[in-house]
């Protein structure tokens, strides 16, 4: 029988009932210091029909934050916060992995411990401006990270690993995309270190390496997938040949096999035209399962599926309007339209109010 998006498929040990996968969404809504509220565990257990979720980014430290509002993945408040989330999910049948996110540049000293400096692989200041309590504020020149403080980097993933396995998730994502701290060591627009950490492709990927090496270790291989944006523009990002740089980055991975790898297969955020990039030829350098985000409806995603790029497809806007878009699919239901107005922040307006389908 030809496998479609209602297939079941496993990503390493985590079985899902389908191969809708919805994608990590950045919503704004948690309370005071980076903790889950019960209206989230609300928000992802109405998605619990999702093959999978992935969670929204979530920083692995107090100086991985970049945006206000953001849940965070180090206190035993925010681990207590997210149990909510995961048992509310798993009521439902659902499976849920939580995604590991430190933004380096992207982000604002009013929004970091002490008012400290953003810190990056080098210091070169992003164009745009930066979301804070007080509005949009222009981006600082970030400190460059010393050699010796890059194991620290790699204890904050371990630890906010560990915290995710005690919160109930399935698994961790490591963000290595759209132009955060790690994807920012991977591409030279932003890497112009001189020691180990830059230069060469396998300097460049060498932190990505070490940090998945330490996650796969605390959460096991069958539990942990990476993220990439090989040419999304978004956040001041490019790259002199990303083909090279991610087919050697797809070939690296392998070692670990991983639970899947996570492709966003252009820009997205609005950060100008993406490069050139064959994504089917990515796909052919990774021996393990294959998630292709960006762009896909029902059509394309049993498409990709049919063909063997990808082995699961991750919906992102569809998921925010749509609770029961695994429903909707199947029935060739018409679909919610989503507020972009309420995308980032507020309250159940544009969260968890949007309607199911009438039975």
């Amino acid at each position: 029988m030809a496998l479609d998006l209602f297939s079941p498929v496993n990503l390493g040990s985590i079985s899902l009932e389908n191969r809708m996968v919805m994608a990590p969404l950045t919503r704004n809504r948690a309370g005071e210091d980076g903790v889950p509220q019960p209206i989230s565990a609300t928000y992802y257990g109405q998605r619990a029909s999702a093959g999978l979720i992935v969670t929204e980014a979530t920083p692995i430290s107090d100086m991985a934050h970049g945006y206000p509002a953001l849940p965070g993945i180090y206190t035993d408040a925010q681990v207590a916060g997210w149990k909510q989330v995961t048992a509310a999910v798993h009521a439902k049948g659902g499976k849920i992995v939580l995604q590991l996110w430190h933004v380096g540049r992207i982000s604002h000293p009013s929004l970091l411990p002490n008012g400290a400096l953003p810190v990056a692989p080098s210091a070169i200041k992003p164009a745009g401006q930066a979301f804070t309590y007080q509005g949009l504020v222009d981006f600082v020149e970030p400190r460059a990270l010393e050699t010796s403080e890059l194991p620290g980097i790699v204890a904050d993933f371990v630890h906010a690993t560990k915290c995710a396995l005690a919160a109930g998730f399935d698994g961790v994502e490591i963000h290595a995309a759209n132009g955060y701290l790690l994807d920012q060591f991977l591409r030279d627009g932003t890497n112009k270190r001189t020691d180990n950490y830059g230069g060469s492709f396998e300097n460049r990927a060498r932190l990505l390496m070490e940090v998945t090496k330490a996650v796969v270790d605390v959460a096991g291989a069958d539990k942990v997938g990476i993220r990439i944006s090989p040419v999304n523009p978004f956040n001041d990002m490019q790259d002199s040949n990303p083909q090279a740089l991610f087919n050697y980055v797809a070939d690296a991975l392998n070692q670990f096999n991983l639970a899947y790898l996570h492709v966003v297969e252009g820009g997205i955020h609005g950060g100008g035209e993406a490069d050139p990039f064959d994504f089917v030829a990515l796909r052919k350098h990774f021996k393990g399962a294959y998630m292709a985000n960006l762009a896909y409806d029902k059509a394309l995603g049993n498409a990709a599926i049919a063909s063997g790029h990808a082995n699961v497809i991750a919906y992102g806007v569809p998921f925010i309007a749509n609770p029961d878009l695994v429903a909707r699919y199947k029935a060739d239901a018409p679909l919610n339209e989503a507020d972009a107005e309420t995308f980032y922040g507020g309250s159940e307006r544009g969260y968890t109010d949007y309607p199911f389908l009438k039975v």
